[in-house]
């Protein structure tokens, strides 16, 4: 994903500004892996392969997120709407 990408982007509930945090990029300074965060809703948003994963809640599956948040050091909670969110 080319990091131009990301000031075009904004979280699909609410619509506000997504903050980044890039755990592996490629040398010519695409994102690899990396993590969109909500702000306001504390949703979190997957870069996986260069590819940001923005589906709805009602869409994700907790089983096939929870190992790439292990594998970089996080841990999900579950709101009382169903959906999960990072531990603060």
């Amino acid at each position: 994903m080319n990091p131009s990408l990301l000031n075009k982007l904004c979280c699909p509930l609410d619509k506000q500004e997504l903050e980044s945090k890039v755990f592996v990029q490629h040398e010519n300074g695409d994102i690899i892996e990396g993590l969109l965060t909500c702000p306001a809703c504390r949703r979190y948003y997957p870069i996986i392969y260069g590819i940001p994963i923005l589906t709805p809640d009602e869409y994700r599956e907790k089983a096939l997120e929870e190992p790439i948040l292990k594998k970089w050091g996080l841990a999900l909670t579950e709101s009382g709407a169903g959906s999960f969110l990072l531990k603060a």
